[in-house]
């Protein structure tokens, strides 16, 4: 039987088991061809009252299991990934438009991720700290109890096991909130395996939503802290409301990256690093290159360059042929990709290359003749668009680059690394790639953005993730109860 049979999930959330969703269902479309081709539960604050309660429950037996019994299902969660690698990889596919080597990408890093969290279960919690009195003195990590996770459509895979994961292994319940849109590959996907790997039941809640049920996720009691990965507009709105609560969140937001292109840097090789920075899952991620900062003795060729690479790119159905490109997620998405490309033909930018779509298919884009205020470079587009603006010095190469609120990803292209690691030092980012792109993850390596681009590195690595997915507890120990003088 196939791990995601929709038999065994059609129209249910997958709370305690595979249940019925008070706030009913919503049908799963391929945004390749707008069939339909399933039926989600969707998930209302009456069921995620529910799940925080069962969560906050079931945690406290999981947190006193052992660490071995933590690793062995993280590990099975693990293998179960690579046994299902075609299955899951083709739901992201016909999903989230993915191209199949993406959807491999997902798939793999999803077994790394929780390998590494198999890891992370033995890893040492605590240290002994020096104290005045004749006692022992710790500090030691405790679980936060019950963790909410909100992930989005774009990498839906990847983006809530990065966060489910190390808060099983470390001993919390997690409630998922996917993406509706991607409600399959981004959370059912997520229960079956742990469902499969034998995960106690009650310790993972998938309830696929839309803002109110993430609402009712940061509010929830039980939940003590929210990861949350998406856009900086929803992601304050998410810290408010967290800090209203008075618990944590974990922000991972938007991003305008730049890829700064110096003057010694291989034209035929930095065009190349450009083109996947920006045009990589139609430019549906958060570390997309936006903005291409380009020496000045190299500009023209590079936007020529560029824009004969885009105008070859195949684009279509990654379902049915070999392409580069697949759809856009939705028709809105679409239209703000379009909104700003036409604002800034208007605004004087040259259309070197794209600017058009069919359906919801859209053309890899360039734009030359760029200013710091032309629409679709000033801001996120987070779509395949690629504006490119000429520097003439060093100097004025930083200052663009850092001239924006957000600070995710950095790439640096030149042969003298170590002038590119002096310009890097210049430059606001939570992320920095000397003579690579933008784009890049690891389950092993930090993650997060400075600025607008979120509240720093919570993910990826035991250090980040033992901060993201624990509370410090200062514990003292002696022999005998001391004598006060009251």
């Amino acid at each position: 039987m196939p791990l995601l049979d929709t038999g065994t999930w059609h129209g249910t959330i997958y709370s305690d088991g595979w249940v019925e969703a008070a706030g009913g269902s919503a049908p799963v479309r391929s945004p390749a061809t707008r069939e339909e081709i399933g039926q989600v539960g969707v998930a209302d604050a009456t069921d995620v009252a529910r799940a925080g309660a069962r969560a906050a429950a079931a945690q406290r037996a999981w947190a006193a299991t052992s660490y071995l019994d933590r690793a062995a299902v993280l590990r099975r969660a693990g293998a179960l990934w690579e046994q299902h690698a075609t299955e899951v990889g083709d739901w992201l596919v016909r999903e989230a438009g993915s191209i199949p080597p993406k959807a491999g990408v997902e798939t793999a890093t999803a077994a790394q991720e929780c390998y590494e969290a198999a890891a992370l279960a033995s890893h040492p919690l605590g240290e002994i700290i020096p104290s005045a009195q004749p006692r022992l003195s710790l500090a030691r990590r405790r679980p936060v109890g019950v963790v909410g996770v909100i992930s989005p459509f774009n990498f839906p895979l990847i983006l809530a096991i990065r966060s489910v994961a190390p808060a099983l292994a470390l001993g919390n319940a997690v409630v998922l909130k996917p993406d509706v849109r991607t409600a399959v590959s981004g959370g059912l996907a997520l229960a079956r395996v742990f469902e499969e790997a034998g995960l106690p039941d009650g310790l993972l809640h998938v309830l696929p939503g839309g803002a109110e049920t993430g609402e009712a996720l940061v509010a929830d009691p039980h939940v003590r802290v929210v990861s949350f990965t998406g856009s900086t507009a929803a992601g304050r709105k998410v810290g408010e409301a967290a800090a209203r609560h008075l618990k944590r969140a974990h922000l991972e937001l938007g991003g305008n990256s730049a890829l700064v292109v110096l003057d010694d840097a291989d034209l035929d090789l930095a065009v190349s690093a450009g083109a996947w920075g920006s045009f990589l899952h139609q430019g549906q991620i958060c570390m997309t290159t936006g903005r291409h900062l380009v020496h000045a003795t190299l500009a023209e060729r590079y936007v020529d360059a560029l824009a004969e690479k885009a105008d070859h790119l195949p684009v279509g159905d990654p379902g049915k042929e070999r392409v580069a490109l697949g759809p856009i997620i939705d028709e809105a998405q679409r239209d703000k990709i379009h909104a700003l490309v036409t604002a800034s033909v208007d605004a004087g930018a040259r259309l070197a290359a794209g600017g058009r779509y069919d359906g919801l298919f859209y053309r890899p884009t360039v734009l030359a003749d760029v200013t710091p205020a032309t629409p679709a470079y000033a801001q996120e587009v987070f779509g395949p668009v690629a504006p490119v603006l000429s520097f003439t010095d060093l100097d004025e190469a930083a200052a663009l680059a850092a001239d924006t609120e957000y600070g995710l990803s950095l790439g640096i292209l030149s042969r003298d690394v170590m002038k590119a690691m002096a310009l890097a030092d210049r430059i606001p980012s939570g992320i920095v790639h000397i003579n690579d792109q933008t784009v890049s993850d690891e389950a092993v390596a930090p993650f997060g953005g400075v600025g607008a681009s979120g509240t720093g590195s919570r993910f990826g690595g035991p250090a980040a993730n033992v901060a993201a997915f624990t509370e410090t507890q200062w514990l003292t120990m002696q022999g005998d109860i001391t004598r006060y003088p009251f």
